[in-house]
């Protein structure tokens, strides 16, 4: 690796130097979407995050097996437990099933990522109607243990039993209790009690819109899950136990990731994860981006006003990921003219072959590696831009590395005669990165991998011609 990569840990509140539980891996698990209405772009802006740090990783050799999971059940429209289902809230404004508004937004949500340029292919997409099995299992655990009680409307998480509730989040549970924070439930044991289990209700009209769609027996009653339990089962099935990385907004600090963590190392009895990294806020003129009150902006909005989410993705990571952004359509405006001045000026030296800058490469990487400083790595790409000491076809090179470690897809400006799949394009880019440095086995171990795949790779003069094989 050419330098240390250094993180902001939420749970140590402090940067640390990044070390992987097995050499050279990394396991990462992101909170993925729950899935009853479309994203907006705040929410998107964590993908966003959770890619150029899979693309950090992939830069610096490590294997990436990277988790986003797929909420499409069991998450109330508080995150107390209490409110109405965010599924069944969704089949009602549309008059659909729960099971029919949960596929069509993870669709929508896959092409909204898909034109961010996240390659889906890249990604495990988990979803938590697939995994009741592995949740009871889960809950199974808890009890044996002594974590977790039964009351009337389920089986909640005991907080007394895990110490280091608080510390995580570094809660007031004495403020709390004024109700602050939660709905008072006067059978849970304590004021941060949370559900892993809700049972559903006895006395529901069997035939009418509001009952249930969305049940499964267990062998404490039928029901559904809480929200939390879902992604401690899956990112454990997935990642295992113990597991480097796990990502998600600010939001989630309070409840659902401090939940995560008490349920999962009161199950397993060890450490669950080693780095917490949470995206901040984008804020619109009246504050957070919500969903609350149907008035939100998203992706395919933007498009159809005649933005590129490139130019969308460029903005985003022109402000640290830790650090609240205010969107604007002036701001958007900027980063449009800006991505597009480096989108044509790729096109106008589609036809040259160069060396990637070895200084450049360098600070552009340590810029990134420095807590996932896009800011600072974009900064460097202006500086790269504007130095006529390089000639122009070592900064064509130069440019698509870096372009393809933030992933803003400056490549495609080449107008390739191929329809050449995103898998295959990583692979090439690396391949030709890996040339420049001269590291001759693993540009012939790309080169078979892309064999494999069903592509040609020759090199010449201009650089790699890539044929079908």
């Amino acid at each position: 690796m050419s330098a240390e990569i250094r993180l902001y840990n939420t749970k140590s509140r402090q940067i640390e130097n990044f070390k992987p539980i097995i050499p050279n891996e990394v396991g990462i698990y992101s909170c993925g979407p729950t899935v009853y209405h479309y994203a907006h772009i705040g929410n998107l802006r964590a993908y966003v995050f959770a890619d150029v740090l899979r693309r950090l990783f992939v830069s610096a050799r490590y294997t990436v097996k990277h988790i986003i999971n797929i909420t499409d059940v069991g998450h109330l429209t508080g995150d107390d437990d209490t409110g109405e289902d965010k599924l069944q809230k969704g089949a009602r404004r549309e008059g659909k099933s729960a099971w029919d508004i949960a596929d069509f937004y993870t669709k929508a949500f896959m092409k909204d990522i898909d034109a961010l340029g996240i390659p889906t292919k890249e990604y495990i997409f988990p979803r938590a109607t697939d995994h009741i099995n592995e949740q009871i299992a889960l809950i199974k655990t808890l009890i044996e243990k002594g974590h977790a009680y039964t009351i009337t409307d389920g089986i909640y998480f005991d907080t007394n039993t895990f110490p280091a509730y608080a510390e995580f989040a570094h809660l007031d549970v004495e403020g709390l209790k004024s109700g602050a924070r939660v709905e008072e439930n006067k059978e849970k044991k304590n004021i941060t009690d949370f559900a892993l289990w809700k049972f559903s209700p006895v006395n529901e009209d069997s035939t009418g819109i509001d009952r249930r769609q969305m049940e499964w027996d267990t062998p404490w009653g039928k029901g559904f899950p809480g929200w939390h339990l879902e992604c401690s089962a899956m990112s454990m099935k997935y990642l295992g136990q113990h597991f480097d990385v796990h990502t998600g907004g600010i939001d989630h600090i309070p409840v659902h990731h401090t939940n995560e963590i008490a349920q999962s190392e009161s199950a397993i009895g060890e450490p669950f994860v080693n780095y917490w990294l949470h995206t901040n806020f984008l804020n619109d003129a009246t504050g957070k981006m919500s969903k609350s009150n149907e008035e939100f902006l998203t992706l395919s909005t933007l498009i159809e006003k005649g933005y590129n989410p490139l130019a969308y993705r460029y903005l985003l990571l022109t402000t640290h990921y830790r650090k609240e952004i205010t969107f604007t359509f002036e701001a958007l405006d900027a980063a449009t003219v800006a991505y597009k001045k480096l989108w044509d000026w790729c096109g106008e030296h589609i036809n040259v072959s160069g060396m990637v800058n070895d200084d450049y490469k360098q600070k552009f990487l340590n810029a990134l590696y420095d807590d996932v400083g896009t800011s600072s790595a974009i900064a460097e790409i202006w500086t790269l831009m504007k130095d006529t000491s390089i000639l122009d076809n070592d900064k064509y090179a130069t440019l698509l590395y870096m372009s393809s470690v933030l992933g803003l897809q400056l490549h495609l400006s080449k107008k390739e005669e191929l329809d050449i799949p995103e898998r295959v394009q990583i692979l090439l880019d690396a391949r030709g990165v890996a040339r420049t440095e001269k590291n001759w086995n693993e540009s012939d171990r790309l080169r078979d991998e892309l064999e494999n795949l069903g592509y040609l790779v020759k090199d010449t003069d201009k650089g790699q011609e890539i044929t079908v094989k």
